[in-house]
């Protein structure tokens, strides 16, 4: 069969669907020829049609293209490209290997993928991931839009599409289990806790084997593929059947109000360094897509994982959009956290860029983008520290608050010099972000994927990283963990009480302060993944959520909620503008004490601080004691109005059940004064009682 050819067009770059045919576009600035390969099957080990670009006729200024008629959706594809072999000038084509395009918006042959064999010389063609031609416009959204729900009214839940239902204690049937559709099925248990939005761990597509040999890539920190979603966490294993999964799975969370965040990976690829794999961006132009050392044969690795995606050339700045724009518009997600997010603000040299254009101004003054959540992981694996940077350059970006979390656990565990920093953080980090248009762009996390659960981080002093074979070298070291006692698991009573109220004042912490509050994944339920700080190739039941421990841990879970339910219900936590920090004042505003009123102990040995928050126009008034010392300490209470008394919501010193309230069946305080346990926390509000 002769296939009919066009010339083709530059644009839309990769494949698209017309009624006559399909045009192919991809960019190569140092390529000599191209050929696009067509495959009858998915796995089939030799292309049906190997249909050569002309220099002149298919190609315009570094654009390729060619027009092939009567092709259809599901049409698997990949490219060969041939030009020079010059490590020395940072040019590493290959023609024997197999490329994906880098549009790809459907991926296959994950069955015989081989990455070993896109590292070794020789063709890869039987073993080599390939494309597959997509017509995004036929599925029936319903009416569906992304929610654009503002940050300060949500509650962002970081998750693992895989981890979150794999276990077999899901309850869900084989084939479901760790897929979109799996989680479709979980969205009530999301709904009853009070969550607002799901952060997930990358789905776009990842290559599990670039991870040490007999290990698997579990996070996705691996993208090979930014416009196709994870064939693995699909129930439907067409080569279309991911797509119309994920959106089945966006479309069903938008019903129950809750958004879709995406964590992108725009830092690095999966091809590694230069004894990696040749995949895709590599053999189609490595001088575009990498950021080189000085010497070219070398990649500059800001990421620690090999290499760095050029984000600031102008090509590589516009497939981020690209792809951005393909998730907002195509797959209607609602935002994005970007990994290792510091790297964006480097230049094509690696040097940082102090000021002008870079691709962070350019993704957030995007108009498909406007109104999405932006999220940046402010920093890279190079000692670049641009947390605050992201809210003072950008209008519209939120950060994760690294300080937050460090600063939260360093007191908690009674460290000294600690209370002035909680305060900065419970206010919304003034000292980080002073010039801030909406406070809640601070994402405050006790715990993510990187890092100890929070039952870890009450229970091992030290990682334990042993099963990712790397003689515990991998993962953070200076974990602020405190492990009241004893390493790991324990019978002792009275330390596995301890913890436990240490979990609630670390939770409590988080969602009374100010900013966007942001829960892991099992942490509500006590996941442990037995003190491994960096489980990013452990999938199996050390990083899968348990499903058992609902029923286990039913109290704690119902803590999480009342305080999320809380949080969400008082206006006091809604605020954009920070509050301010006075005795008296018509607007939102906060006053921070000691145990005697009026009197915040700031010094090195302080292990306390108190505060009101009080939102006159809504009638909101609560006052909170946080008290890390290890022996009791009485605070002095607020005077309260004629007619009005302190109710206590939450004492995290008392049992689980009793631990936290509603208003109407709270606890009347008619002392002056109030005992904070050793190592807790309380939240009392004022009620009227006329």
């Amino acid at each position: 069969m002769i296939l009919e050819t066009k010339p083709g067009k530059t644009h839309p770059i990769g494949a698209t669907v017309y009624p006559e045919g399909v045009n192919f576009c991809v960019f190569s600035k140092h390529a000599e020829a191209i050929e696009l390969l067509l495959f009858d099957g998915e796995n089939t080990v030799k292309p049906a049609h190997i249909i050569p670009l002309d220099n002149k006729r298919n190609r315009t200024f570094h654009y390729w293209h060619i027009f092939v008629r009567d092709l259809q959706p599901g049409q698997v594809y990949a490219y060969r490209v041939y030009g020079p072999y010059a490590p020395e000038l940072g040019h590493r084509f290959d023609a024997q290997k197999v490329l994906l395009d880098p549009y790809a918006k459907a991926i296959v042959g994950d069955e015989i993928y081989n990455r070993e064999a896109a590292i070794l010389p020789g063709d890869n063609c039987a073993k080599a991931l390939r494309g597959v031609v997509v017509d995004t416009g036929t599925y029936d959204w319903e009416g569906d839009m992304p929610l654009r729900l503002p940050f300060s009214s949500s509650i962002i839940y970081e998750l693992h599409v895989g981890g979150f239902t794999r276990n077999p204690n899901s309850e869900l049937e084989g084939d479901k289990r760790g897929t979109f559709a799996g989680l479709i099925q979980k969205i009530p248990y999301l709904k009853n806790l009070g969550i607002t939005a799901v952060e997930l761990l990358p789905v776009h597509y990842f290559d599990p084997e670039d991870v040490r040999p007999g290990l698997e890539n579990y996070w996705g920190y691996s993208t090979i593929g930014f416009f196709a979603p994870y064939r693995k966490y699909s129930s439907d294993r067409s080569p279309l059947g991911p797509l119309n999964e994920f959106r089945d799975m966006v479309k069903a969370l938008h019903k129950a109000g809750i958004e879709v965040i995406l964590d992108v990976v725009f830092n690095h690829t999966a091809e590694g360094n230069e004894k990696g794999a040749t995949l895709s961006f590599r053999g189609f132009d490595n001088t575009t897509y990498y950021i080189l050392d000085e010497n070219k044969r070398y990649y500059s690795n800001y990421s620690g994982c090999g290499n760095t995606f050029n984000t600031n050339h102008p090509i590589v700045g516009s497939l981020i959009i690209d792809c951005l724009n393909y998730w907002v518009s195509e797959m209607h997600v609602d935002g994005f956290r970007f990994d290792l997010a510091a790297i964006l603000s480097r230049n094509i040299d690696g040097t940082p860029i102090e000021k002008g254009y870079n691709i962070i101004w350019a993704i957030e003054s995007d108009p498909i983008l406007a109104g999405t959540k932006l999220i940046a992981e402010a920093w890279d694996a190079a000692g670049l520290y641009s947390v605050g940077q992201f809210v003072e350059f950008a209008d519209w970006f939120a950060e994760w608050n690294g300080p937050f979390r460090d600063d939260v656990r360093r007191f908690v565990k009674s460290d000294p010099g600690c209370v002035i920093t909680l305060a900065a953080r419970i206010l919304g980090s003034p000292d980080i972000y002073p010039d801030s248009n909406d406070v809640n762009r601070s994402v405050n996390f006790i715990t993510c994927h990187d890092g100890f659960t929070l039952n870890d981080l009450v229970a091992y002093n030290e990682k334990h990283n042993e099963a990712n074979g790397e003689e515990n070298t991998d993962g953070a070291n200076d974990n602020h963990s405190w492990n009241c006692g004893v390493e790991g698991d324990t019978e002792n009573a009275k330390i596995s009480a301890l913890r436990l109220q240490q979990m609630k004042n670390l939770l409590t912490i988080l969602f009374m302060s100010q900013g966007t509050p942001m829960l892991l994944m099992g942490d509500e339920v006590r996941r442990t993944q037995k003190g491994n700080n960096n489980a990013y190739c452990q999938d199996n039941g050390l990083s899968w959520f348990d499903w058992s421990q609902v029923d286990k841990q039913f109290d704690l879970w119902c803590f999480v909620r009342r305080l999320i339910h809380l949080h969400q219900s008082l206006a006091l936590f809604h605020e954009e503008k920070g509050l301010e920090v006075t005795y008296a004042s018509l607007n939102p505003h906060i006053t921070w004490h000691g145990v005697r009123l009026g009197k915040p102990d700031w010094s090195q040995h302080s292990h306390s601080l108190a505060f009101s928050l009080r939102h006159p126009k809504e009638d909101e008034y609560l006052h909170v004691m946080l008290n890390a010392y290890w022996q009791p300490l009485e605070f002095e209470l607020p005077l309260t109005g004629k007619g009005e008394n302190w109710y206590r919501l939450v004492d995290t010193s008392l049992p689980l059940d009793d631990s936290v309230c509603d208003l109407w069946s709270a606890t009347l305080i008619e002392s002056q004064t109030y005992t904070v346990a050793a190592r807790s926390s309380v939240v009392l509000m004022v009620k009227d009682e006329q």
